[in-house]
C-alpha cells in the first residue's frame, strides 16, 4: 500500500523533547514501513524516519527563530500533498482542519486524525459542514461534542514494545509528574496531592509560550521546598529512566483529554497511573490493574498507596496487549483498506463525463459536494 503520512511541523518527526502527536505519526510510520508498507512522511526537514521524506519546512517550526506564521509552511505543505495525491492509496492526515476543502473529491481516500480536544465552541458546526470528510478519533469519548462527524474508526495510540523497559520494583521512589506545565493539565493538584501523601513530587514538563504566565503565578511558586523537584523537558531517553523509578504517575487533569500519551508510557515502564475521570482516562486505564480512576482529590491521595502496591509486571503486560505501536498501525491499515474499497465504490457511482450529476436535497452535487446556486 502506498501511504502518505501528514504531519504537523511543530515538531520534528520524531520530536526532540515534548511532542506528542509527532511522536505518534513517528511510530506510526515505522511501524508502517516495517510492515512492508511504500510510506511518504511529509514533515519538517530535520526529522528522521525510514520513510521517505518529504521536507516541508527546514526544521521544525518551534526551533525556528525566523518563522512566526506556521500558516504559510504548511500551505506549502499541502501543495505538495496534492501535487503529488495520485501517487498514494492513502493520505493520512494529522494537521487538523486546513486539509478539508482540499480532500473534498476522492476524500475516500483519505482520512484524518484528530489530535485534539473536540469540545471547542467551532468544532460541531465544522464537521457538520465537512460531514463526508473520514476521520478517526482516538478515544471514543473525543467523539462526544462532534458527534455529526464522519467518524470511520477509533485508533488508541501506542508505542513500540523495545522503546522501554520496566521496571519490577522500586525502592524509595517518587511521584512522577510529566508532560505539559497548563491548568488543563494541573500540576498544582499534582504537587497537593505528593505534599498530603508526603512524598516527593518530580515534574518533568515543557512550558509552552502561552502557558508561562500560568507557570510563573501558579506553579512557580509551590516550588519552595525539596518536596517538589521540577526538571523541565526531557529526551525520549531520560523519558524512560525517570518514569521507570517513579512510584506512580500522577494525572490530574482537568478537561476532556483526547488520549493521554504520557499514561501508557509510564505504563510501558511498568509505573501504575493515579488519573482524574476526564476525557479518555476510563478507556486507557484498567481500573485497579494498571491504575485507579478517581474523580476527586481527596479520593486521590485515598487511593494512592493502593496504586503504588499494584503489581508493575501486569501493568507492562497489560501495555504489550493493548497499547503496542503494531496493534495500532494494523488497525489503521484495516482503515485504510475500508477507505481504499469505499473510494473504488465512489468512482464506480460517478457520473460519465457528459451525464447530468444528481443533485440531492440539500442542494449539493452528489458526486462532488459543490453548491448549485
Amino acid at each position: 500500500m502506498r501511504i502518505a503520512q501528514i504531519s504537523p511541523l511543530i515538531e520534528s518527526v520524531p520530536p526532540r523533547l515534548y511532542g506528542g502527536t509527532e511522536r505518534v505519526v513517528s511510530y506510526l510510520t515505522e511501524e508502517l514501513v516495517a510492515l512492508g508498507h511504500d510510506v511518504t512522511l511529509f514533515a519538517s526537514g530535520d526529522s528522521m524516519t525510514n520513510a521517505k521524506l518529504v521536507p516541508c519546512s527546514s526544521v521544525a517550526l518551534r526551533l525556528d527563530t525566523k518563522a512566526h506564521d506556521p500558516i504559510p509552511h504548511y500551505m506549502v505543505m499541502l501543495d505538495k500533498v496534492m501535487r503529488h495525491a495520485s501517487k498514494f492509496d492513502i493520505l493520512h492526515f494529522h494537521i487538523d482542519h486546513l486539509q478539508f476543502p482540499l480532500v473534498r473529491e476522492g476524500g475516500a481516500r483519505s482520512v484524518t486524525t484528530l489530535h485534539g480536544r473536540q469540545d471547542m465552541p467551532d468544532s460541531a458546526l465544522f464537521y457538520s459542514y465537512f460531514r463526508h470528510a473520514p476521520v478517526v478519533s482516538i478515544s471514543h469519548a473525543q467523539r462526544g461534542p462532534i458527534q455529526d462527524a464522519n467518524f470511520v474508526g477509533t485508533v488508541h495510540h501506542g508505542l513500540p514494545l523495545v522503546l522501554h523497559r520496566a521496571s519490577a520494583h522500586v525502592d524509595c521512589g517518587y511521584l512522577a509528574f510529566l508532560g505539559r506545565i497548563s491548568p488543563e493539565k494541573d500540576p498544582v493538584t499534582a504537587i497537593r496531592i505528593a505534599r498530603a501523601a508526603k512524598m516527593k513530587l518530580k515534574i518533568a514538563a515543557k512550558v509552552d509560550v502561552v502557558d508561562e504566565a500560568y507557570f510563573r503565578e501558579q506553579v512557580y511558586p509551590l516550588l519552595d521546598g525539596a518536596d517538589v523537584e521540577f526538571i523541565g523537558e526531557l529526551s525520549e531517553q531520560n523519558k524512560g529512566d525517570f518514569l521507570r523509578n517513579a512510584s506512580a504517575l500522577l494525572f490530574p487533569i482537568c478537561w476532556p483529554e483526547p488520549f493521554g500519551l504520557v499514561m501508557i508510557e509510564a505504563m510501558a515502564c511498568g509505573t501504575p497511573v493515579i488519573a482524574f475521570d476526564h476525557g479518555s482516562v476510563r478507556e486507557v486505564i484498567d481500573d485497579g490493574v494498571t491504575g485507579r480512576v478517581v474523580t476527586t482529590f481527596d479520593e486521590a491521595v485515598r487511593e494512592l498507596p493502593h496504586v503504588m502496591r499494584l503489581d508493575r509486571r501486569q501493568v507492562r503486560r497489560r501495555f504489550e496487549t493493548r497499547f503496542s505501536a503494531r496493534r495500532m498501525a494494523m488497525d489503521y491499515v484495516k482503515i485504510y483498506q475500508t477507505q481504499m474499497s469505499r473510494s473504488l465504490s465512489e468512482r464506480q457511482r460517478r457520473p460519465a463525463r457528459g451525464e447530468t450529476a444528481r443533485v440531492n436535497g440539500d442542494g449539493l452535487l452528489a458526486d462532488t459536494g459543490l453548491h448549485v446556486d
